[in-house]
Order: C-alpha cells, then sequence, then structure tokens
C-alpha cells in the first residue's frame, strides 16, 4: 500500500513539475522578442492575405465568409418570420374550422332565405285579414304616371 502510494505522488510530482516546466518555456518564448516579433508579422501577414483573398473573391464575384455570414442571419431572420406567418396561419384556419362547425354560411343563408319566406307569408296573411284592405296594384300599372297611357 506504501508502495502505491509513493509511486502514485511520484507520478503527480513529475506531471506538476512537467507542468511548470512547460509553462516556464512558454512564458520564456512569449518574452522573447525575436518570437513576439515573428508572430505579430505572421499575424500581419495572415491578416493581409485574408484581406487580398476577399479582395480577388470579390473581383470573381465569389462570396466572401462575411457575406455568406451576412446571408445566413438573413435567412434565418426570413425563416423565423416565415414560422411567424405560419402559426398566424394555423390559428386562422383553426378559427375558420371553428366557425365551420357551428354551420357554415350556405346553411345560415338558407336559414335566414326560409325565415324570411315565412315573414313574408305572415305578412300577406294578415293584409289579408285586415277589412276592407285594397287589392294591390297590377305591376304593369306601378311605374304609369297620372295623365299617361299604357302602350
Amino acid at each position: 500500500m506504501t508502495d502505491e502510494t509513493s509511486e502514485e505522488g511520484l507520478h503527480k510530482r513529475i506531471a506538476r513539475q512537467g507542468e511548470d516546466a512547460l509553462g516556464k518555456l512558454a512564458q520564456d518564448l512569449l518574452e522573447n522578442p525575436l518570437l513576439n516579433g515573428a508572430l505579430t508579422r505572421a499575424f500581419d501577414a495572415r491578416e493581409k492575405a485574408a484581406q487580398a483573398q476577399e479582395v480577388a473573391m470579390g473581383a470573381l464575384n465569389i462570396p466572401s465568409a462575411a457575406d455568406i455570414e451576412r446571408l445566413t442571419r438573413r435567412v434565418r431572420s426570413v425563416s423565423q418570420r416565415l414560422e411567424g406567418i405560419e402559426d398566424g396561419l394555423d390559428r386562422l384556419e383553426e378559427h375558420v374550422d371553428r366557425a365551420g362547425a357551428a354551420g357554415s354560411s350556405a346553411d345560415r343563408l338558407e336559414r335566414i332565405e326560409a325565415q324570411l319566406e315565412e315573414l313574408t307569408r305572415q305578412v300577406a296573411e294578415l293584409h289579408d285579414a285586415l277589412p276592407g284592405a285594397a287589392a294591390p296594384v297590377p305591376r304593369n300599372q306601378e311605374r304609369l304616371k297620372v295623365g299617361e297611357s299604357e302602350g
């Protein structure tokens, strides 16, 4: 058991020393003005190459990564708007279905027409039942003015 514990402690100590050595080496490399200058020039060259690539792609009418990113954002925006419209249409369809379940407009119109016919019949019966009701004027005489002759 003590061999295992000492072996585990030795392993941890070696790992810690290795990490410390790597950290010190990285720190020394970053503090080295020669390496720091080389890294700065490499990053500057990378930026200039990216700009030159974008200009060349623009001259060839090929979209750049930035163009594709903008397009992707716009497509996402349109997609979200379209989903909103689809949701609105779904709600409208549900509303129309509920209204249709309550009775279609054609059925409703038929019921109204039947009620109108019944009311017309009742008014005619009342008119006939009134004492001294004058006979209705024939349709062809309705438009005649006094003093004009027919035909």
